[in-house]
């Protein structure tokens, strides 16, 4: 029901950018421009400023920026008192989450939702927790799932589950001794470490502070820049590493990989979701935010064993 050329101005004004505009709503930056164009002839005014490297809202940019901010508030809460009448559930979901979240949990979850609620279109933005946060203030995205604490940037988090990290070794050549290991035996090994400034490895950090060890005690034979790459070096022998059992759901499945528990402790984080509080929910998101809280995560991770 919205008016699709307000959203988009909308998406342009938030990101100031066309090109990250037409990303993030899925249409060609010549259309996201056009829509724009056939605003400011409506108004028979400029309304951004592209004079600069940055794209700017002008002065009647700025108040129309205001409206129309109330009037898709309006839309939504329009949709979501006749949807919660009629129990009709359709429309579109912009959901953002962090890398484990997007690329391991949320797929598998939302074709289950799907299965249920045909009519909703779902899009999904994956991006790392300060561009989930940026997207959620901006009013881009409906709702984030991040990993970690966001709690500096004054927005209304909910835990969701808790995400367990553990230690991946090649299946291949490596005789089942024991389900467990300690994190002293892990620094004698070869060991495969994500980038700094990844979630994951702040987290393994974090765990080897705890047991009186640092990065310095590890013997890092590589340093890569996504799990994927990780996945793929320990299954070649390269080292061993810790990820999230989300993102090795497929690998035990097929038995390329083998994971090990901590004989310390658990090595634990949160998946948590993010709302901008000055947001109205829709029906929709409200429906999806209720399939989100009772879904049987476990039973994906058991599944994969």
């Amino acid at each position: 029901m919205e008016d699709h050329k307000l959203k988009v101005f909308c998406t342009v004004a938030d990101t100031k950018s066309f090109s990250k505009a037409s990303e993030i709503i899925h249409l060609t930056q010549p259309a996201v421009s056009l829509q724009i164009q056939a605003l400011e002839e409506i108004f028979e005014t400029k309304l951004f400023d592209r004079s600069s490297n940055t794209v700017t809202l002008t002065p009647a940019g700025e108040i129309l920026y205001k409206y129309a901010k109330d009037i898709l508030s309006l839309y939504a809460s329009a949709e979501r008192a006749v949807g919660g009448i009629t129990g009709l559930v359709k429309g579109s979901i912009t959901v953002g989450a962090s890398t484990t979240i997007g690329n391991y949990l949320l797929p598998p979850v939302i074709a289950e939702f799907r299965k249920v609620h045909p009519k909703i279109k779902i899009h999904l933005l994956v991006g790392n927790t300060k561009r989930i946060v940026e997207l959620l203030k901006g009013g881009v995205i409906d709702l984030g799932l991040v990993e970690g604490e966001v709690s500096k940037y004054k927005l209304t988090m909910e835990k969701l589950i808790s995400d367990e990290l553990t230690l991946i070794i090649a299946s291949k050549g490596q005789p089942a001794k024991t389900n467990e290991i300690s994190i002293l035996e892990i620094t004698k090994m070869p060991f495969v470490f994500r980038e700094e400034g990844s979630g994951t490895r702040q987290v393994i950090e974090y765990y080897l502070s705890k047991n009186g060890l640092s990065t310095q005690n590890m013997n890092i034979s590589a340093i890569l820049g996504s799990t994927e790459a990780i996945k793929e070096a320990v299954e070649n022998g390269i080292g061993v590493s810790i990820v999230s059992r989300w993102a090795v759901r497929k690998e035990l499945r097929y038995g390329s990989l083998r994971t090990l528990k901590f004989r310390e402790c658990e090595m634990l984080r949160e998946f948590s979701l993010l709302f901008n509080r000055n947001t109205i929910s829709t029906y929709s998101v409200d429906t999806f935010l209720s399939f989100l809280k009772s879904f049987p995560y476990n039973k994906l991770l058991e599944n994969a064993l």
